[in-house]
């Protein structure tokens, strides 16, 4: 029999009433029937009864002790948790127990085995239970972890075993080949809130005393799985308010995410967010409503689903809100817009505000009276929009307009500079030396020349 297969009641009845076979009959004739008795027994095995099969939960199989690693010889002690109803009245369904694919002769709800395998369990009407994989060491070390699945958020438990439980020195723990934990003796490594990243090939290593210390001895390496608690979240908007037969009007979001099968009960809260500002704290509702007067804003908004110790927390990407020119919008009838990619609720979020429209007044470059060419400009005129079409740029148009600076342009200021610096430094040596420099505004100069070896300074006009 394999696993998987369902009993029918009446196949438990005719297996547990004896039938004996009349005497009278030929051996052939006995053969005959007790193949009949057999193929009947077997189609009655595999049809269900009735759906009940479908109604009862697989069995929970257990491991005592918790451990799927043990030293040859050993034993532990495995328990089937299930369904036993009645049949009939007449006494309890008895456990299937499965190695493999082979069917054990237990039919108890606890045995104790030794040898190594995948080990499953079935009670009669429900379906098989999931497997527990057994291994048996013959080393001198063993790194043992639960056989139980470990999801996010809980405790991460492992256990370096000596030979028969001979105590461990210099005692390391390797996670990927990278120590990650040292005890002097013997000792656990634990986890207290395990994640994603805690998964891995985990390994120890240390030293016995049998009867003098050993050299350095290594483990096996084990792969541990942490188990994903919940989803991480997707926030979705479920639609206006008014479709709910709401008085208010507003955006119905809604924060979506799945437990794992086996953690369906565990409680979850919500928390949403527009950008860093919490707009609802962490609570047992899983749907936001978004106030009428923020519904046209365009503004981003996510949220965070938490555990009720807030061991395990995920957050979903950012969701722009819907304008007026969405087809959630009942009075919209345009085609929606591409959504914009969601981005990670660590980044600055994207605003959709409009960009506010500059009032200032633009900036007026003011123009010399004296151009380089020599025209002039009537002080008293009224001023003009820009400069005149033939004359040239200046310096600064163009330093903004020209991707590459102007030699020319930088070479003459950097004589200038040094014309200057050289003129303070002479003042500060001789300070009579440019006695009506300090007194009358400076001339306008195209070039000036400094005698360093004399204390007059000589201006050349252009």
């Amino acid at each position: 029999m394999s696993p998987g297969t369902q009993w029918h009641p009446l196949a438990t009845l005719f297996l547990s009433v004896p039938r004996p076979l009349p005497v009278h009959l030929h051996p052939s004739a006995t053969a005959a029937v007790r193949s009949i008795m057999w193929a009947l027994t077997a189609f009655l095995l595999l049809v269900p009864s009735s759906g009940q099969a479908a109604a009862l939960e697989k069995p929970i199989l257990s491991l005592h002790p918790p451990w799927t690693t043990i030293f040859k010889g050993e034993r532990v002690t495995l328990k089937c948790d299930g369904y036993h109803p009645l049949l009939l009245e007449l006494r309890p369904i008895s456990t299937l127990w499965y190695l493999g694919h082979l069917l054990l002769p237990s039919h108890k709800k606890s045995i104790e085995v030794q040898t190594p395998g995948v080990y499953r369990c079935q009670t009669r009407g429900a379906p098989v239970s999931d497997p527990i994989h057994l291994s048996v060491s013959n080393d001198w070390l063993i790194l043992q972890v639960p056989y139980a699945p470990v999801f996010e958020g809980e405790p991460l438990i492992l256990r370096c075993r000596g030979w028969y439980d001979k105590v461990v020195y210099k005692l390391h723990y390797y996670h990927d080949g990278q120590a990650v934990r040292y005890f002097h003796s013997s000792a656990n490594y634990t986890v207290l809130q395990a994640r994603a990243s805690d998964s891995g090939r985990y390994q120890c290593s240390g030293t016995m005393r049998i009867p003098v210390e050993s050299a350095p001895m290594f483990s096996a390496k084990v792969a541990v799985t942490v188990q994903e608690l919940f989803r991480a979240p997707v926030l979705r908007v479920t639609g206006p308010r008014e479709a709910r037969g709401a008085a208010l009007g507003g955006v119905v979001l809604r924060c979506d995410t799945r437990l794992h099968p086996q953690k369906r009960d565990t409680p979850l809260q919500f928390a949403f967010y527009k950008y860093s500002r919490a707009v609802r704290r962490f609570d047992w509702g899983a749907e936001y409503t978004v106030p009428e007067p923020e519904v046209d804003e365009l503004e981003s908004y996510w949220c965070e689903v938490a555990t009720a110790t807030r061991s395990v927390r995920k957050r979903s990407p950012w969701l722009q809100l819907p304008g007026p020119g969405s087809p959630l919008d009942p009075a919209s009838t345009t085609a929606p817009a591409p959504p914009a990619p969601a981005s990670a609720p660590g980044n600055k979020p994207p605003s959709f505000r409009k960009p506010p429209v500059s009032r200032s007044v633009p900036s007026v470059t003011s123009v010399p009276n004296t151009t380089s060419t020599g025209l002039q400009v009537p002080a008293g005129g009224a001023p003009t929009a820009g400069p005149p079409a033939c004359a040239p740029p200046t310096p600064l148009e163009q330093s903004a307009g020209a991707p590459k600076p102007d030699v020319d342009l930088l070479l003459r200021e950097m004589q200038l500079l040094k014309a200057l610096l050289s003129r303070v430094v002479l003042e500060l040596k001789e300070p009579q030396a440019l006695p009506e420099l300090r007194g009358t505004p400076e001339t306008p100069t195209s070039h000036s020349t400094v005698s360093p070896g004399t204390p007059e300074t000589t201006v050349v006009e252009s």
